[in-house]
């Protein structure tokens, strides 16, 4: 599945209902006087940020919306229902633009935000507005106004929901192309992956997330080692993180070196990384050697519980899922 982080929309306000023109007619009340009401308000078009949300996908499938129109005024100064407002869903990190001028109008960068993106027009004045001690019989009552129209540009500058992180030949792009339809580079050297690689994971159920291939770290990154700053920045704009670890790695004596290594650098390039919700994996526990280093990581780890796989095989793979979706959701 291709990642939509960009989409145009067009966005279309409610008209306002037009005023009534209408006199007041009973049996024994002469010279009644106008009682025209006035329509209603049209809807606006709100978009609003929520977690419900992390692509722009829908608007794939969709891409023209109108809020409902006002009613229209009726006699005895009754006035016309108000249009319903349309509240169109978006990821947060999504930026709104004029897609004619590119005016930015409104940046969400986190869930819970609303934004007016047209208002609906006024609803025009029934003739009772214009009744006057000169004019007792107005004949004439306003039109409703036209709602608002836009055409905007919505870019997705959130680059994933979860990124992959660890040291080089962790399996970060194996374990992507398991999960995903991404098909990284993969190869048994340092630094295969030199661009992040960005895969749709579809789980069958709810809606699908992004995970992001970060390349890998090495120790002096913050301050621009190996592939440098440049993909700490992308880490930055992922909500979790899947710290993934070569099993075959780890070392008897000190079983958490790699794992402090690679957080050591999210700490010093910005401490808030560290703050982000980590999920630990162990990866390659199809080869041997793996289960007792496996063992010793776990015995000295105290903090979330260890998750064990093998990407190329798909071991344990289905559990790690489960857990991103917990976290997520």
């Amino acid at each position: 599945m291709k990642f939509f982080d960009e989409a145009i929309i067009t966005v279309q306000s409610g008209d306002g209902g037009r005023g009534c023109l209408s006199f007041r007619r009973e049996k024994y009340v002469p010279r009644g006087g106008p009682d025209g009401g006035d329509g209603g308000k049209g809807g606006d078009v709100i978009l609003t940020s929520t977690s419900r949300r992390r692509t722009l996908y829908p608007f794939q499938l969709k891409r023209q919306f109108k809020a409902k129109n006002g009613g229209h005024g009726q006699g005895k100064q009754k006035t016309g229902k108000n249009g319903q407002d349309l509240v169109i869903e978006i990821p947060p990190g999504t930026l709104v633009k004029d897609a004619d001028t590119s005016e930015v109008s409104k940046d969400f960068t986190a869930a819970g935000e609303s934004y007016i993106v047209v208002q609906g027009g006024r609803g025009g004045l029934g003739n009772a507005r214009f009744k006057t001690s000169t004019n007792r019989a107005p004949r004439y009552a306003q039109p409703g106004e036209a709602g608002q129209f836009r055409k905007l540009k919505l870019e997705l500058k959130l680059l994933a929901d979860v990124g992959i992180i660890g040291l080089p030949n962790a399996g970060k792009s194996t374990l992507i192309s398991k999960i995903s339809s991404a098909t990284p580079k993969i190869g048994d050297y340092p630094f295969t992956t030199l661009t992040p690689t960005l895969g749709v994971v579809e789980t069958g159920w709810g809606e699908p997330f992004v995970v992001a291939d970060i390349p890998g770290l090495i120790e002096g990154a913050h301050q621009g080692a190996g592939l440098g700053t440049q993909f700490l920045k992308h880490i930055e704009r992922t909500r979790i993180l899947i710290h993934l670890i070569d099993a075959g790695t780890i070392g008897r004596e000190h079983p958490l070196d790699h794992f402090k290594t690679v957080n050591r650098e999210l700490k010093s390039f910005n401490p808030q990384l560290t703050q982000k919700p980590q999920i630990v994996a162990l990866n390659k526990m199809d080869l041997p050697g793996a289960k007792e280093a496996a063992d010793a990581f776990v015995a000295a780890f105290d903090e979330e519980p260890v998750i064990l796989i093998s990407a190329i095989k798909k071991k344990g793979v289905q559990k790690l899922i489960s857990r991103i979706l917990e976290l997520l959701d």
